[in-house]
C-alpha cells in the first residue's frame, strides 16, 4: 500500500470521493474530522459504507479510525464498525505495544461475536501523537500479530507540546517533529511492519507534498497518509517503484540466488552486499503485494 486517503465518516459524499480517488486504503476517520455530536451518526454511516463494499473485488483497503484508547469512545465505536468487517483499525495517540496489545483483545472478542476469523481485522498505529507516546516506540515489536503498519502524526503532538507551529518558514518540520518522524520510523522497522509518512497538511502545495514524499522515501518510509484525494496520484507516484528500481532489485537477488554462499557480489562493475539484497527483497515485496 502507498497511500492512505482521510475521509470523514460522517460523510457520504466525501466517502464516495473517497473510494474514486485512487488511494490503495481509505480511512473512514471517527476521531478528529467528527465533532461529538456527530459521532453515533458517523459510525452507522461507516458500517453502511462498509457493508457495501466489503464484499467488492476491485476496492481500495477499508480502514477505520477509531477514537483513542483514553477517551471511553473505543468500545462503541468497534462495536459499531466490526461488523462491517473492516480491513483495519488505525489507533489513534497509540502509547506503544501495550496499546495495540490492548486493541488487539477488544478486536478478538468482536470478531468472535460477528463469526469472522480471529486476526481478520489488522491494526495500524498512530504512534507519536502523545509526550508519553515518544518514549514507547520501541515497545511495538511482538505487540500483536495483527499490527501491519506504523505512522505518525505532528499536529495532535505539536498542540500537546504548547508548540507554536510545528513546521517552519520553509515548510518543513522543526526539530522535535523530526524526533517523532525517525521515532516511528525505527518503530515500524524495529516491529518489521510498514512504516507510513504522515499527511502533508498544505492540500494546495503539490510541489511541498512531492518533495516531502520524495523524502520519506529516502529515508524508508514505503507510504504516506493524505488528507484530500488531489494528493493521491503524487504519493502513488513516488512510492510506486520505477521500472529501473525493479531490474536492479530483480539482478542483486539474482546474483544471490546463484551464489547462496556469496556475501558479495559483483553487478556491472558495481559490488552489492547482504543489506543490498535485503533492500531488493523489500522492494520487490511490495511490488507483488
Amino acid at each position: 500500500m502507498r497511500s492512505f486517503l482521510f475521509v470523514p465518516a460522517d460523510s457520504e459524499r466525501k466517502l464516495a470521493k473517497g473510494a474514486e480517488s485512487g488511494a490503495d486504503a481509505v480511512i473512514l476517520d471517527l476521531e478528529d474530522s467528527v465533532t461529538a455530536d456527530r459521532k453515533a451518526g458517523a459510525r452507522e454511516t461507516a458500517l453502511a459504507y462498509l457493508r457495501q463494499h466489503a464484499d467488492e473485488t476491485k476496492r481500495p483497503r477499508l480502514v477505520v479510525r477509531v477514537n483513542a484508547l483514553d477517551t471511553g469512545l473505543t468500545d462503541a465505536d468497534l462495536d459499531a464498525v466490526v461488523g462491517g468487517r473492516p480491513d483495519m483499525i488505525l489507533l489513534p495517540k497509540a502509547e506503544g505495544g501495550a496499546a495495540v496489545t490492548h486493541l488487539d483483545a477488544k478486536l478478538t472478542a468482536r470478531e468472535a461475536l460477528h463469526g469472522l476469523p480471529e486476526g481478520s481485522i489488522k491494526i495500524l498505529a498512530l504512534a507519536t501523537e502523545t509526550a508519553a507516546s515518544l518514549f514507547v516506540c520501541g515497545t511495538y515489536r511482538n505487540s500483536s500479530p495483527r499490527l501491519i503498519g506504523i505512522t505518525w502524526g505532528a499536529e495532535d503532538l505539536s498542540a500537546e507540546l504548547g508548540a507554536e507551529t510545528n513546521r517552519d518558514e520553509h515548510g518543513r518540520f522543526t526539530s522535535p517533529y523530526w524526533l517523532a518522524r525517525n521515532l516511528s520510523l525505527a518503530a515500524a522497522s524495529a516491529a518489521r511492519v510498514q512504516a507510513i509518512d504522515t499527511v502533508y497538511a498544505d492540500f494546495r502545495n503539490m510541489d511541498g507534498l512531492r518533495a516531502e514524499a520524495i523524502e520519506a522515501r529516502r529515508d524508508g518510509f514505503t507510504a504516506k497518509m493524505a488528507i484530500h484525494p488531489a494528493q493521491v496520484a503524487i504519493i502513488n507516484e513516488v512510492f510506486t517503484p520505477a521500472a529501473d528500481e525493479i531490474a536492479k532489485a530483480q539482478a542483486v537477488v539474482a546474483a544471490f540466488a546463484a551464489d547462496p554462499s556469496a556475501g558479495v557480489v559483483a553487478i556491472g562493475g558495481v559490488m552489492y552486499d547482504r543489506p543490498h539484497l535485503t533492500r531488493a527483497e523489500r522492494l520487490l515485496a511490495r511490488v507483488k503485494g
